[in-house]
C-alpha cells in the first residue's frame, strides 16, 4: 500500500516544514508515503468561499487515480486514538489497498464534489488548527501507526 497525503497550500514555516520531512524520512521504513501540494488558488480573494472550495476540489479530485481511496481530514470526522488509528491502517493494507490518499483541503473545507468522492472522514481533534500543523500532525500519527504495528517502542500506552 502506498499513502500519499494531499494538501492544499505550501508550508511557509520552515520549522514545520523540517519536522514534517523528520516524519517523512522515517516512514521510509515502514510505507511507500509521499506529500503533494497543490499549489493555492490565485486570485482566491476574488472568489466566494464557494467557488474557491469548487476550484479546489476540482484540483483534488484530478489528482486521483480509480483504485485510490480518498479520505478527508475534516472536523466532522471519526475521531481515534493512535491504537485504533494503527489498526485502521492495518485494515487498509489487509484489504490490498493500492493507494491511500489523505487529504487537508483548503480553509473552508472541500466542495460537496469531494464529500461525495470521499470514502471517509477523519478528525485529529475537536480543536482547530493550522493547516501547516495538521500536515505534522498525521504524518506523525501514520509514522507512530507503524511502529505501533511492529511494536516498536515509539508509543507508550
Amino acid at each position: 500500500m502506498k499513502i500519499k497525503l494531499l494538501a492544499i497550500g505550501k508550508t511557509d514555516d520552515k520549522n514545520l516544514s523540517k519536522l514534517i520531512d523528520v516524519y517523512q524520512n522515517r516512514l521510509k521504513h515502514y510505507v511507500k508515503f509521499e506529500i503533494e501540494v497543490i499549489p493555492d488558488i490565485k486570485n482566491a480573494k476574488n472568489l466566494s468561499e464557494d467557488q474557491q472550495k469548487e476550484k479546489e476540489g476540482e484540483l483534488i479530485l484530478n489528482k486521483l487515480q480509480p483504485t485510490d481511496q480518498l479520505v478527508l481530514l475534516d472536523d466532522k470526522g471519526k475521531q481515534f486514538t493512535s491504537m485504533e488509528f494503527s489498526k485502521y491502517l492495518q485494515k487498509k493494507m489487509n484489504a490490498g489497498l493500492k493507494q491511500l490518499v489523505l487529504v487537508i483541503g483548503g480553509p473552508y473545507g472541500f466542495s460537496e464534489a469531494v464529500y461525495n468522492k470521499a470514502q471517509g472522514k477523519i478528525s485529529l481533534s475537536k480543536m482547530t488548527f493550522s493547516h501547516q500543523m495538521i500536515r505534522l500532525f498525521v504524518v506523525e500519527q501514520i509514522y507512530r501507526g507503524f511502529t505501533i504495528l511492529r511494536n516498536e517502542p515509539y508509543h507508550h500506552e
